[in-house]
C-alpha cells in the first residue's frame, strides 16, 4: 500500500512540476546522469531537476513551459484574427468568420454595459483578455497525459501546458491590469484621486488616516482577487483531472469508471473555461471603468 501511495503521489507530484529554468547558489547538491552526487562550486544557470530545485531558484527563475505556452497561445489568437478579419467582408459571414464575429460582438456589448467612460483600448483589450484566457484555460481539456509524455520521449522532463494553473502568469496578467488601474486613475482624476483615497468612506480630515488604509487595502485587493481567482479555479479543475487520471493505475476494473469520470468532469469543465475567462474580462472593464469614473 505504500508502494503504490507514493507512485501515486509521485506521479500527482509530477504533473503539478514546472519545467524550470534559473540560478542554483554555489554550495548547492545535485545528481548527474550516473547517480552520482556533486556540489556546485559557483552559482548556475541550468533547467531544475525537479521541484526541490526550482524552490531553490527562488525567484532567479523562469516557468519555461507556462511562458511558451501562453506565448504561442497569444500567437494563435493573433493569427487567427488577423486572417479572420482579412477574410471579413460586407457579406454574410460563414464559417470561421462568423464565430469570430460573434465573440466579437458578444464582448462589444458586454464593454458597452459595462465601461461607461471613453478610451479605445479597452474594448480591444477586453477581448484578448477573454480569447486569450479561454485558449489558456481550454488546455485543461486535453489529455493530462498527453503532451507531458510525448515530450518525455524527446527529453523534456516536465510539462505543464495549462499557463492559468500558473500562479505567476494569472497574477503577471493581474499586476499589469493593476498598472493600467493606477494610470488612469492619476490620468483621469489627477489631484481627485488623492482625495477619493483620503475622504472616502469617512469625508472628515479626522478619518483620513482610516480612509487611507482602507481604500488601498481595497485597491490592492483588486488584483490579487483578480488573479488568485482564476489560479485557484484552473488548479483545482487539473487537480482533479490528474486525480482521476491516477484511477487508470489503480486496476483494470477502475478503468472504465475512471473513464467516465474524466469524461463527465469535462463537460462540466468547459463551464468553468468559459465563466472564468467571461469573469476575467468583465472585473477587467469593471475596473478599468472605475478608474475613468471622475465624480
Amino acid at each position: 500500500m505504500s508502494g503504490e501511495n507514493l507512485t501515486v503521489n509521485s506521479y500527482i507530484k509530477h504533473h503539478l512540476t514546472n519545467l524550470t529554468y534559473g540560478k542554483l547558489p554555489a554550495g548547492h547538491e545535485r545528481i548527474d546522469e550516473n547517480g552520482a552526487t556533486y556540489v556546485l562550486q559557483q552559482d548556475t544557470w541550468t533547467m531544475a531537476h525537479g521541484g526541490e530545485e526550482s524552490a531553490a531558484m527562488g525567484f532567479n527563475a523562469i516557468h519555461v513551459d507556462s511562458m511558451a505556452w501562453s506565448i504561442g497561445l497569444g500567437l494563435i489568437f493573433c493569427l487567427l484574427f488577423r486572417s479572420v478579419a482579412k477574410k471579413a467582408t460586407s457579406g454574410v459571414p460563414s464559417g470561421i468568420v462568423n464565430f469570430v464575429e460573434m465573440i466579437v460582438e458578444f464582448v462589444d456589448n458586454n464593454v458597452r454595459d459595462t465601461f461607461h467612460g471613453r478610451n479605445p483600448i479597452v474594448a480591444p483589450l477586453a477581448l484578448t483578455v477573454f480569447v486569450w484566457v479561454f485558449l489558456m484555460n481550454l488546455m485543461d481539456l486535453l489529455p493530462v497525459d498527453l503532451v507531458p509524455e510525448l515530450l518525455v520521449l524527446l527529453g523534456v522532463p516536465y510539462q505543464k501546458i495549462v499557463p492559468s494553473t500558473d500562479p505567476n502568469i494569472t497574477m503577471g496578467m493581474a499586476v499589469a491590469i493593476f498598472f493600467m488601474m493606477l494610470y488612469y486613475n492619476i490620468k483621469v482624476k489627477g489631484f481627485g484621486f488623492v482625495k477619493e483615497l483620503t475622504m472616502n468612506p469617512f469625508n472628515h480630515p479626522l478619518f483620513i488616516p482610516v480612509n487611507l488604509f482602507m481604500e488601498v487595502v481595497g485597491f490592492l485587493a483588486k488584483p490579487f482577487s483578480l488573479g488568485l481567482r482564476l489560479f485557484g479555479n484552473m488548479y483545482a479543475g487539473e487537480m482533479i483531472f490528474i486525480l482521476i487520471a491516477a484511477l487508470f493505475g489503480a486496476g483494470v476494473m477502475w478503468m472504465i469508471p475512471a473513464g467516465l469520470m474524466q469524461m463527465g468532469w469535462a463537460l462540466f469543465h468547459i463551464l468553468v473555461i468559459i465563466l472564468q475567462a467571461f469573469i476575467f474580462m468583465v472585473l477587467t472593464v469593471v475596473y478599468l471603468s472605475m478608474a475613468h469614473e471622475d465624480h
